[in-house]
């Protein structure tokens, strides 16, 4: 037999405080979160949060960020703890922001992406930093009043426009920890007088989920190219015409896999460049335009080089080169996944680069 509530009975469920509703508050009455930092700390995490530049009243003046922290024996406590320290209420559904401190990534950053995983109102969707050389908390109160979300929203929209380093949300990461083992991570650390900024370091790279170490310079140039995703870059050359630069527009590495059998023999990278003319004394031509391309494919050929040679030494194929690779071949890649960063750190590399000038 169906039940039917008259508006009568929800209005004494209402009035009785039986309703069961959530009581509804005004978005001044809130302090929205938007970035979110974890280390470890001798109670057990460190959580440090922060809100940005808020508005105050209708003429919209702003208001300093408002900082908040807490350190407890769990993530989930140390969150509560936060709610105590605000006269607003703290509401952790706006954070896309999450920096991880060095010595939390060498313990091991599974623990906090599983809550992320899990919360309803944090989720997986936030960017994912790891802070180089100092902690998640020295870099939140890198930014002052004015907090370090904006120079983070910088950091991620220019990285779109490929003129700053690959992002990463922590989705990402924790899909690439569970199906590949490994996973790289763009690096940050406060730098200037006083760290009153934040820098890009390279990136951080996961061996399960500790840090194994950092790719940066020329070797985090290689990873780029690895992943398919290089950020903007120039690179200088010297011809007999004289110097010419050139603007790297675009980048993707294909990988095959070639077997005896059932074990793989070699590991053959593919690495097509486009790079467009950007300044030269002598515009160069014909023999110029060849050794011009073939300067181009050594530059790029070494930072590969150069990435790789950490990455194997780490066993770490965080940019999944085996596993595109084995697309091709999925009997035989199952046969060898289980086993395949020590399979990486062995395999012969082949590397080939090719260069088209626009």
């Amino acid at each position: 037999m169906k039940k039917y509530f008259t508006p009568l009975l929800i209005l004494c469920l209402l009035l009785t405080g039986c309703s069961g509703l959530p009581t509804a508050r005004e978005m001044g009455d809130m302090a929205l979160l938007r970035t979110l930092g974890v280390d470890p700390s001798p109670a057990g995490v460190a959580v440090t949060g922060s809100t940005g530049p808020r508005a105050k009243g209708l003429q919209g003046d702003g208001e300093p960020a408002l900082t908040l922290s807490a350190d407890r024996p769990s993530l989930s406590a140390a969150c509560l703890a936060m709610q105590g320290q605000s006269d607003s209420f703290v509401f952790f559904g706006y954070v896309d922001q999450l920096l991880i401190g060095e010595t939390l990534a060498e313990k091991g950053v599974r623990p906090v992406l599983d809550y992320f995983s899990r919360d309803a109102e944090l989720g997986l969707g936030a960017q994912l930093w790891l802070v180089r050389g100092a902690s998640a908390r020295d870099a939140l109160s890198a930014g002052g009043d004015e907090g370090i979300d904006t120079r983070l929203e910088t950091i991620q929209n220019d990285s779109k426009m490929g003129i700053a380093n690959l992002t990463r949300t922590a989705g990402e990461v924790y899909t690439d920890l569970l199906e590949l083992g490994s996973a790289y991570v763009p690096a940050l650390s406060p730098a200037g007088e006083g760290g009153a900024v934040l820098a890009e370091q390279g990136y951080g790279v996961l061996k399960g989920d500790v840090l194994a170490g950092f790719l940066e310079g020329e070797a985090a140039k290689g990873l780029e190219l690895l992943a398919g995703g290089s950020s903007a870059d120039v690179l200088d050359v010297e011809l007999p015409e004289g110097p010419v630069s050139v603007k790297v527009t675009s980048a993707c590495t294909k990988s095959r896999l070639e077997f005896q059998g059932d074990v793989p023999s070699a590991l053959k990278l593919t690495c097509k460049v486009e790079v467009r003319l950007s300044e030269y004394r002598a515009r160069p031509a014909g023999q110029g335009l060849e050794s011009l391309r073939t300067e181009v494919a050594r530059l790029e050929r070494v930072r590969l080089e150069g990435a790789l040679e950490q990455l194997r030494a780490w066993g770490t194929d965080c940019t999944g080169l085996g596993a595109k690779a084995g697309m091709l071949h999925p009997a035989r890649w199952q046969g060898v996944q289980a086993d395949w960063p020590e399979r990486f750190s062995q395999v012969p590399v082949e590397i080939q680069v090719e260069v088209r000038i626009l």
